[in-house]
């Protein structure tokens, strides 16, 4: 009888793995992640230039291995990422064939570190800077799937290959609308590569950063494979104003516009008594800059009377400046009390490097949410001054009384012993 029931639950178990499999297809689970799995491909340059020995006492090329190498090691596993190179297997001197010379080294794929360790570990520094080709490699390369798409281009010259110009190929991939940032690092403080890396990033909304050496090169590329494994919200298009009376009134949620050099950007943001708000700004240097600089948020009444600010200062190792602040609005006794309207006031002391162009303004990315404020703050508050004072006065008095009694026993029981 035993047996019987063994085997009928048995059977019950086969049955419900089978309906459980047609339902829901082996991989299904795992295609839904892979389509929403961020993706980056870090295009590095191996032209002969990488041979140069002028970052931290070792060669350009050997700086970039051991960046990928600490890199891949720090990657997150919802990231697929890929490594393309350039100018890494043609030694001659055919401009035509060297402008070729661009191949994917490790497929955009789940990372295998070892596989991918070993792969770098091959690379020489060889041929030509194909810089355009490359990148429109890169875009197949990353062609697919519905979550962030990133190119992270490192060299340390120009491109070699025009006509065939990297700031329109980067245009050109904008205006394909697929979603893909490219952010560009120069190993060499050269102001036409830096003119050209700055371009191709702006094209995309991407970053530009100077790197000499090879800890920030590390850092660096971590950062931005760190940051398309962010959850990607769509942010909402606005337009600031230059004061508080002609702003536009915003509502919790995020929002993106440009802050030109020397320009403040006003928006406006009721908030209910009992409510509280909570703002915060991100400005990103997407081109050359002066080192030093900062961004300021300040919260003000519609009459210009300040209520609170926040304030973030940088030096030029990061190419984004944060700060946020907060405003708890007080409850009111009126019932019919209205909301209060608050100004959020953006500015920053960003300056253009020589040569850069003004033009558009620096991206600019807004958080803003109001909430519920704590409740019953007054009673809150009142327990804490209140009842806090009371429990004092009842330890101190609790004390006392444990100290008498104490010393009334210790008395009584040295008298007790003298006795005996």
């Amino acid at each position: 009888m035993i047996t019987r029931q063994r085997l009928a639950v048995g059977l019950c178990a086969l049955l419900a793995a089978l309906t459980a499999g047609f339902a829901f297809p082996a991989g299904a689970v795992a295609d839904e992640t892979t389509a929403d799995a961020p993706k980056v491909d870090l295009v590095l340059d191996v032209s002969g230039s990488m041979r140069a020995r002028d970052i931290d006492g070792g060669s350009r090329m050997a700086a970039a291995k051991q960046a990928f190498n600490e890199v891949l090691d720090a990657t997150p596993e919802e990231v697929r990422l890929g490594i393309r190179t350039l100018g890494a297997n043609y030694p001659g001197d055919d401009r035509k064939t060297g402008c070729k010379d661009t191949a994917q080294l490790y497929p955009v794929s789940t990372l295998d570190r070892t596989e991918a360790k070993t792969a770098v570990a091959t690379l020489s520094p060889t041929g030509w800077t194909p810089i355009g080709p490359a990148l429109l490699k890169a875009a197949d390369d990353l062609d697919g799937g519905t979550g962030s798409h990133r190119i992270v281009l490192i060299t340390d010259g120009e491109d070699t290959c025009a006509p065939l110009d990297p700031c329109e190929v980067a245009r050109e991939i904008a205006a394909k609308g697929v979603g893909l940032t490219i952010d560009t690092l120069g190993l060499v403080p050269n102001s036409k590569l830096s003119k050209q890396l700055s371009c191709i990033a702006e094209a995309t909304g991407g970053t530009y950063t100077s790197v000499e050496h090879k800890e920030d090169l590390t850092d660096k590329v971590n950062q931005l494979v760190d940051r398309a494994a962010d959850k990607v919200v769509t942010p909402v298009a606005v337009d600031g104003a230059a004061d508080c009376a002609k702003a536009p009134t915003l509502k919790s949620g995020l929002f993106t516009d440009r802050a030109e050099f020397a320009q403040h950007r006003w928006y406006r943001v009721d908030v209910k008594p009992g409510q509280e708000l909570r703002a915060s700004v991100s400005l990103s240097a997407d081109r050359q800059v002066n080192p030093d600089y900062g961004v300021l948020l300040r919260a003000v009444t519609v009459h210009n009377r300040e209520i609170v600010r926040g304030e973030a200062a940088g030096t030029g190792r990061t190419d984004v400046v944060s700060t946020g602040l907060r405003y708890p609005k007080a409850e009111s006794d009126d019932e019919d009390a209205t909301a209060e309207t608050v100004c959020l006031q953006v500015s920053h002391s960003f300056s253009p490097a020589a040569g850069v162009k003004t033009t558009p303004g620096l991206p600019l990315e807004l958080t803003v949410d109001v909430v519920d404020g704590p409740d019953q703050a007054g009673d809150v508050a009142s327990f804490g001054l209140g009842r806090g004072w009371w429990l004092l006065g009842a330890l101190v008095l609790t004390g006392f009384l444990a100290g008498l009694l104490w010393g009334w026993l210790s008395r009584w029981r040295f008298a007790v012993w003298r006795t005996n």
